[in-house]
């Protein structure tokens, strides 16, 4: 498998690349429209023909680079369905999987953060990684006070859903501020602060006392990314 862990500073974002050695297929995931430029070198530089575009909801802090990718590469771009973008090519449901050469994403619907939050599970070897979103971050979880979240549904994809893979599942977040690039559900099982409560209130109640201010770009970000980062025709 090929594997790349790209990162858009400005914002914190991770962009992950996904290619199958053997067929040359790959995926992108949460792709950034800024660093387009970089995406598109490093899909020639690495012999890869891309078939996906995928964001793991609709980002509230950049602009995503979906139609961006899908008129460069002619790749297939796919949203959750929660997230209502007629701009897609094809959108994803729980338990769906995407194809990509040999290598096969399952779909986890994982919502809380946004209503329309989705992870991605994949086989690796003898390893099973998982791309969590806003969902399960790095000692932190998304916030869950806009764009339909509920404090409610994320407490179960994270405790009936993610937090039940195997423990040495790798942990790969569409974000992270403090320079930490993965992780495992055991290590955010017992060193995730927001993870240690007692139960589903107690978690309503720590996400409730968070008073966040509204992320700088969300107002520009939230409809420009239901149009997949693209001016309408």
């Amino acid at each position: 498998m090929i594997f790349r862990q790209l990162f858009h500073s400005e914002t914190g974002t991770y962009t992950y690349l996904l290619g199958c050695e053997k067929t040359r297929q790959a995926v992108y995931i949460d792709p950034v429209i800024d660093n387009l430029t970089a995406y598109l070198q490093l899909l020639s530089d690495l012999n890869l023909k891309l078939i996906y575009a995928l964001d793991t909801h609709v980002h509230a802090d950049h602009i995503t680079a979906l139609g961006a990718l899908r008129e460069k590469t002619g790749c297939i771009s796919m949203m959750g369905e929660p997230a209502r973008a007629s701009c897609v090519s094809k959108i994803f449901h729980d338990g769906d999987i995407i194809t990509v050469g040999e290598l096969k994403l399952s779909v986890l619907y994982t919502p809380g953060h946004t209503d329309d939050s989705y992870s991605f599970l994949l086989q690796a070897a003898h390893e099973q990684w998982v791309f969590t979103g806003d969902t399960l971050l790095i000692r932190g979880t998304g916030r869950t006070d806009f764009q339909n979240g509920n404090a409610s549904n994320q407490y179960h994809s994270l405790f009936y859903k993610l937090l039940k893979l195997p423990g040495n599942t790798r942990v790969y977040p569409a974000h992270d501020y403090k320079g930490w690039t993965m992780s495992t559900i055991d290590e955010e099982r017992a060193h995730n602060p927001r993870l240690q409560v007692k139960n589903e209130q107690a978690y309503i109640d720590l996400m409730a006392s968070l008073k966040l201010a509204s992320p700088k770009w969300m107002d520009i970000a939230v409809p420009a990314n239901l149009a997949c980062g693209q001016k309408p025709n």
